[in-house]
Parts: C-alpha cells; structure tokens; sequence
C-alpha cells in the first residue's frame, strides 16, 4: 500500500503501532481462563458445577437413615452411613438400583461397603462446603425468598433466611448453564407446585445447598440435587427429578424419585 504523500512520521508510526495493539488484544486466552471478549460487559463468567464426588452415585444418601411409607419408586443407588442399615427402612422392589449398607444389617437386598459409603458422605459434605461457599450472587434475597411464579435464569442465587415456593417456577436456561441456589434457611415447597425445565435445562447442573429442612408438600414436583445440612422430607405422591443428598435423614412417602442422567 502507498502512503499518501506528506504524510506525517508521527502518524505513520502510529498506525503501526495500533495494529500491533489489536492483534495482541485478539490472542486467545491461556487455556482455562476465559478471554475478554467472552464475557459480556456487566455479566459475570458461568459458574462452575459443584463437584459431587461418589456421592453423585446415589440418588439418596444420608447419615441418619431413609424411612418410607410404602410404595415409593426411586431409580438410582441409595445408601446410609455412618449409621447402621437397619436406618434403611425401605423395601427391596422399591428401588431400581443398588441400596447400600455399612454393616449386615438393612433390607435383604443390600450390599454392605462401608468404605464406598464413606467416602460418598465425605465428598457430599465437601459439596455443601463448596456450593454454600461460593461469593458474588447474582440474585441476592430474590423475592424476599418467596420465588413462586419466577422464571430462573443460570447463575448464583442466595437468600440469607428461608425460601418458599408457593406456585410453579421455571428454570431456563441452555443444557450446559449451572444454577447454584444458596438457602441459609429451610426450603419449602407448597403442595401441588411445579418446578419445570426449559430451554434445555439439566437437573444434573442445578444445585440447591439448604442449611434448614426441605420440605416438598403433596404431589408437588422438584427439579435438582439438593445439598441439605438438615432433614429433606417429601409428603405423599412428590416427586424429584435429582439427589436428595442429607446430612440428616431423608423421609419418603410413596414418593417418585428419579436421578438425574
């Protein structure tokens, strides 16, 4: 290309140099670390997934028992431990998957490894560390903690009390987005309240870390892994597409619960 003549030196070396300058801001960003132009100004990059470890083989585990008022359908593995199989009151062809016990005590099916168990309790505690630890919510006390009749966008939500769900909610979202909730209070589900997922949303990335007691009311339904530090207890016909994975007990009640693929 011919320079105009008369141009100025100055401006000549200054177009060198911008030229310099946009190819370096192009250069991709070191692997693992996400480049400036792909996260969109005033937007916070995607949170990760909560690690589950061993504990995201299970459908249901708790440290303090699984009881059952007949007949629920759970698909999945479930287990308890440290305490005793016999925590495990809960029949054999109500499970499609494996229960697992520490000791020979529990339903007639059971395997016994306490070391799996151990280590699937160990990593659901980690997983609640990790999930209630995380900083900079995007959606702070939403609704006060009443979030019925919301539609949930990816992020992380946290509520310094307790939160309800009163009527249906919607979680949107793409199949790879993540969706932390944070609830330093109980989690309540009102009966016959939906959660339902669009856009491509996965239970499998949608995680609810509950220091209170959960509870789903009569023939509601629950979309996620829920991470509880207390007892969750589901009432007669609710269902779950998720993990109920409780530092306490777990209690059924002709209940659907289905791990998330």
């Amino acid at each position: 290309m011919k320079l105009k003549k008369g141009l100025p030196i100055a401006a000549i070396l200054l177009i060198i140099i911008s030229g310099g300058c946009q190819k370096d801001m192009n250069t991709s960003a070191p692997s693992g670390m996400a480049s400036i132009s792909s996260v969109a100004p005033g937007r916070q990059p995607q949170q990760a997934g909560v690690d589950l470890g061993f504990s995201g083989d299970f459908v249901i585990l708790s440290k303090s028992g699984i009881t059952d008022v007949y007949k629920s359908a759970i698909t999945g593995d479930i287990g308890t431990s440290p305490i005793t199989g016999a925590a495990m009151v809960i029949s054999c062809p109500e499970v499609t998957g494996t229960i697992y016990s520490v000791d020979a005590a529990g339903p007639a099916c059971k395997v016994t490894d306490a070391t799996l168990l151990t280590s699937a309790v160990s990593d659901m505690q980690t997983a609640y560390t990790d999930a209630a630890g995380r900083s900079n919510p995007n959606f702070l006390n939403l609704g006060a903690g009443n979030i019925g009749g919301k539609t949930l966008t990816p992020g992380l939500y946290k509520w310094t009390s307790a939160v309800v769900i009163p009527t249906d909610v919607t979680i949107s979202g793409g199949p790879n987005d993540v969706w932390i909730f944070q609830v330093a209070g109980t989690l309540i589900m009102s009966s016959a309240v939906k959660i339902t997922l669009s856009g491509g949303a996965q239970a499998k990335n949608i995680y609810w870390q509950a220091a209170g007691a959960v509870t789903f009311g009569t023939t509601s339904h629950f979309e996620g892994n829920i991470l509880g530090k207390t007892g969750i207890n589901l009432q007669t016909g609710a269902s779950i597409n998720g993990r109920m994975l409780a530092q306490t007990a777990v209690t059924l009640q002709k209940n659907a619960v289905t791990q998330p693929k």
